[in-house]
C-alpha cells in the first residue's frame, strides 16, 4: 500500500478485527515525539488514533517528548541546545526549561486533547508517586541529564485498571530530590519493561529503520538483535536512531513482546502498523 493511499484511508478488514480481538486487555506503551508533534492537525490525528485503540479495550500508556519546543524556548532565553550521541545535555538552567515545557505545556495539552474526545487522561511526570527515580547519566557537576534508576509502576496499574490513560513527561527526581531530564525513548522503554507491556511503540518522525537513510521507501520492516548489531556496525543505524533502537532492545530484553518504530506524521500509520499484517514501520522482536 502506498503512503499516499495509506495517509487518507483505513479500512476495518477481517484481519483488523482479528487483531483487535487479540489485543483486548493488552498493554501498549507508546512514546510520542519528534516532528510528529509539531503540526496541529497531525497531532490531533495521532490522538484520535490512540484514542481509538484505547476504545478497543487496549490499555494505553503514553510517554511524550517535545524536544523541538524545548529547543525553541532555550533559544528564546539565549541558551544553546546541546546534544551528544542523540541525547540532550541538560544543565541547571536547561532542566528548568525542560520541565516547564514538557510537564507544563506539552503534557497538559495532550491530556486536554484526549479529554476533549471523551478519553479520560491523567497527566504525570516521573516525579508523581515516585513513578521513576532518576540517577545522573554522568559524574559531571551541573549535568542534569538522567537515566532511570528505578520504576514503581503501581500508579500506572491503578490508572489503567480504572479506565484512565496516563500521559507521562520524561522528567524524574533523584533520591536526593534533584530534577533530571531523561531521554524520552529510554524513559518509555523503562516504563514498558516495568509494566510488562505487550508492545512498545515509538511514534516518531521517521518511517522506521531505513536501509538507505536518504530513501524513506527503504523501511526495514522486520528486525532482530543480530540484524540491528550489523546495521549499527556498518553505520546504517546512527545518530538519534541509536537511542531509539537501544530503547527497543532494552524493552525486549525485559520480556516486552514486540517493539515498533512508526512514522507518526502519516495519517493512520499507527493503525496500519498495529491492525494490519502488512504493517508500515519497523518491528523488532528477539
Amino acid at each position: 500500500m502506498s503512503n499516499s493511499i495509506m495517509s487518507h484511508r483505513f479500512y476495518f478488514s477481517s484481519e483488523t478485527i482479528t487483531l483487535i480481538r487479540q489485543y483486548v486487555g493488552s498493554t501498549f506503551v507508546i512514546k510520542y515525539g519528534g516532528s510528529a508533534m509539531k503540526d496541529e492537525i497531525v497531532q490531533s490525528n495521532v490522538i484520535e488514533d490512540i484514542a481509538l485503540l484505547s476504545s478497543f479495550g487496549i490499555k494505553i500508556i503514553l510517554v511524550h517528548g517535545g524536544g523541538y519546543l524545548v529547543d525553541a524556548w532555550l533559544k528564546k532565553l539565549d541558551l544553546r541546545p546541546e546534544f551528544q550521541n542523540g541525547i540532550r545535555i541538560t544543565d541547571a538552567k536547561a532542566v528548568e526549561v525542560v520541565e516547564m515545557v514538557l510537564s507544563g505545556q506539552v503534557n497538559k495539552k495532550l491530556v486536554s486533547l484526549f479529554n476533549n474526545i471523551h478519553i479520560p487522561a491523567v497527566g504525570l511526570s516521573g516525579k508523581d508517586a515516585n513513578l521513576v527515580i532518576a540517577a545522573p547519566i554522568s559524574n559531571k557537576d551541573g549535568d542534569f541529564t538522567g537515566i532511570v534508576s528505578k520504576v514503581s509502576p503501581q500508579i500506572l496499574h491503578n490508572l489503567t485498571a480504572n479506565g484512565f490513560l496516563p500521559v507521562i513527561s520524561s522528567l524524574a527526581s533523584s533520591s536526593l530530590g534533584f530534577t533530571y531530564n531523561i531521554n524520552a525513548d529510554t524513559f518509555a522503554s523503562a516504563i514498558a519493561s516495568n509494566v510488562q507491556a505487550d508492545k512498545f511503540i515509538l511514534l516518531t518522525d521517521t518511517p522506521g529503520v531505513l536501509a538507505d537513510i536518504s530513501n524513506p521507501q527503504t523501511v526495514i520492516k522486520d528486525l532482530s538483535f543480530e540484524k540491528i548489531k550489523k546495521l549499527k556496525s556498518d553505520g546504517t543505524i546512527k545518530g538519534g536512531m541509536i537511542p531509539k533502537v537501544d530503547s527497543c532492545l532494552d524493552a525486549l530484553n525485559s520480556n516486552v513482546k514486540a517493539a515498533h518504530i512508526v512514522d507518526g506524521r502519516l495519517r493512520y500509520s499507527l493503525l496500519h502498523e498495529l491492525l494490519t499484517y502488512a504493517r508500515v514501520g519497523s518491528r523488532i522482536v528477539l
